[in-house]
């Protein structure tokens, strides 16, 4: 079973630059994360080795404004833990 959680949001700079600094620290502490994802707290349990990839769009529409964007992927297997 497969289950998404999305958020989607209009903020800040700094908020965006504050979000990302959490997202690190719970991954760089503890055997589990607890994420935010809009108005949810997940708890996730990631492996000491996780897959990177970050990958960045400049599009150049025929109409509007240029764009830029940023998308990193972490994925993990995750292990039983014993208990």
């Amino acid at each position: 079973m497969a289950e998404t959680t999305t958020s989607s949001d209009e903020i800040a700079r700094e908020e965006a630059s504050d979000l990302l600094q959490e997202l690190a620290r719970e991954l760089r502490d503890g055997d589990t994360a607890n994420v935010r994802v809009g108005n949810k707290r997940l708890t996730l349990s990631p492996s000491s080795v996780l897959e990177y990839s970050i990958e960045v769009q400049e599009r150049s529409p025929m109409l509007g404004g240029e764009r830029e964007e940023i998308t990193l992927t972490l994925e993990w297997e995750v292990t039983e833990q014993e208990g």
